[in-house]
């Protein structure tokens, strides 16, 4: 599989797209007025410890208070023993976990480190831990911690071996230490540098801490651009585009010193075309954006995305390539279950996940279905949980949830709609305004009415010989002036009564 890194610099973002085999499998985006968080350190403050969600809420300076799990608190502030015993059992995991939750030591007002692990996305605040740690190229520092961990996607177990000794050799002490998957063959002098680096961040940190208790951001991590080239740019990568100049001189310096061998595989893009035009990226984008994505056989997706939750719907459509409905039935479902994991990953969707697949009598269709999508789910660098599916053809699902989807990035909420996708229709407007037509007329007994609503408003309501306001006029025995005003909304109104002079604004 040919895999790439497409990075396109303009003066308002910086896009950076993932092909694999010449197909979109992510985007990241980047804005100056919506940096990314995740990884930033911060000394916080307890706002509020509610007990009955058990966790926290920290003010760190944002706009929203940052949501600190207790799960998520580390052993200074949990009075749990140093001494941790990684082979445990389940069941004593879950009674550690248990412990762990009574113990937490956390009050309203008092101080504490900590650093976002998940954006803030709509009306909820950056997520947290107070397990600090800080990523490298080769190593992750943990502080305050004295465990060494491989990554899981080092299978071999002789290289697993070497990596692990080689950690603890130039472990620092009240230090623990992660090897990543690029640190595979890479010799002790490497490693050592890298844990250097860290180390020299670590104790700025420290010092900035020391300077006083009122200092909020501490640590800012690698923007979008450097995590990405950090985290993602690995030998397995075939070639790494960017357009801009000054972005390759960057990232060409940050290679030499940590990945030279990289090098070769780093090129300026230097044609006039798009660069996004010329890999064929900003088709896949428009298409990711879409509610509706349709299939080689016909059927197609609906993707209903709300805070809560998202739900996905599997339409057969014109796809009858079969005359049984259960073969039919089972492979548009196979179609889907391949194009929703690429999808989810595509879009960056996360949280809880509904998929409501055609429905299939056959309980080994069904597992069949739930395979498929676990397979190719697990081509994913997110986390997932997928449950079986129910005898309604639903298949509930949850993916680790980083930073906003893709739809929050390119869109913004419609100012007519607030969100929810639908207008209040005209006859319910026409009902508003003839209920409070009633009440001015009850409380001030006035007969004369100055309507105020939008073009397309006043034309429903003036159409026809038996017109809406002729009728309105009719019941209540008044007169009803209607104005034309291209400035208001489509759902919203003035009534002005002539005899009070006073004025009543109706949004829904």
């Amino acid at each position: 599989m040919k895999k790439e890194i497409i990075i396109n610099a303009s003066s308002s973002e910086t896009r950076i797209a993932i092909l694999e085999d010449g197909i979109l499998v992510g985007l990241y985006v980047e804005r100056p007025e919506n940096e990314r968080m995740v990884g930033d350190i911060y000394m916080g403050k307890v706002e509020n410890v509610v007990e009955a969600i058990q966790a926290a809420f920290v003010d760190i300076g944002l706009e929203q208070n940052g949501f600190l799990p207790f799960a998520d608190v580390g052993k200074e502030y949990s009075g749990l023993s140093e001494s941790v015993n990684h082979l445990e059992t389940e069941e004593k995991q879950k009674s550690k976990f248990q412990k762990r939750k009574d113990k937490v030591r956390l009050k309203s007002g008092q101080t504490i480190l900590v650093q976002v692990t998940k954006e803030p996305i709509g009306s909820k605040g950056a997520r947290l831990t107070s397990a600090i740690s800080l990523p490298g190229r080769f190593l992750v520092l943990v502080p305050r911690d004295k465990t060494i961990g491989v990554s899981r996607k080092i299978v071999d177990v002789k290289e697993r071996r070497r990596l692990r000794l080689l950690a603890k050799s130039i472990q620092p002490d009240g230090f623990g230490l992660i090897i990543r998957t690029v640190a595979v063959g890479k010799d002790v002098y490497v490693l050592r540098s890298d844990l250097e680096n860290l180390l020299k961040i670590w104790r700025r940190i420290e010092d900035k801490i020391k300077s006083g208790p009122s200092q909020k951001l501490l640590y800012k991590d690698m923007g979008m651009t450097s995590s990405v080239i950090r985290d993602l740019f690995s030998p397995d990568i075939d070639h790494l585009v960017v357009d801009s100049r000054k972005l390759y001189g960057e990232i060409k310096g940050y290679l030499k010193e940590v990945a030279p061998s990289l090098l070769p595989k780093l090129d300026l893009y230097k044609k006039h075309t798009p660069i996004f035009d010329e890999f064929k990226i900003e088709d896949a984008i428009e298409n990711s954006l879409s509610r509706k994505i349709w299939m080689k056989s016909g059927g197609h997706i609906i993707f209903d995305q709300t805070e809560a939750l998202v739900v996905i719907d599997v339409n057969s459509g014109r796809s009858v390539g079969e005359k049984d409905h259960e073969r039919n039935a089972l492979k548009t479902d196979l179609e889907a279950a391949r194009l929703i994991a690429h999808q989810l990953r595509l879009r960056d969707i996360g949280g809880i996940i509904v998929i409501d697949f055609i429905d299939l009598i056959l309980d080994k269709n069904r597992k069949k279905v739930v395979a498929e999508l676990k397979k190719e789910l697990k081509k994913d660098r997110a986390a997932f949980d997928v449950l079986p599916m129910s005898n309604f053809g639903l298949v509930e699902l949850t993916r680790e949830r980083v930073r906003p989807s893709l739809l929050f990035q390119y869109s913004e909420s419609c100012p007519r709609c607030a969100g929810l996708g639908r207008i209040t229709s005209k006859s319910a407007i026409v009902t508003k305004i003839e209920r409070k037509i009633q009440q001015m007329k009850c409380s001030s007994g006035a007969r004369r009415f100055v309507l105020k609503v939008n073009p397309e408003m006043a034309s429903y309501m003036s159409e026809g010989l038996k017109s809406r306001v002729r009728r309105l006029m009719m019941k209540f025995f008044i007169t009803i002036k209607v104005v034309s005003d291209p400035g208001m909304k489509d759902d919203n109104f003035i009534l002005h009564s002539l005899k009070e002079k006073d004025e009543d604004a109706i949004s829904p």
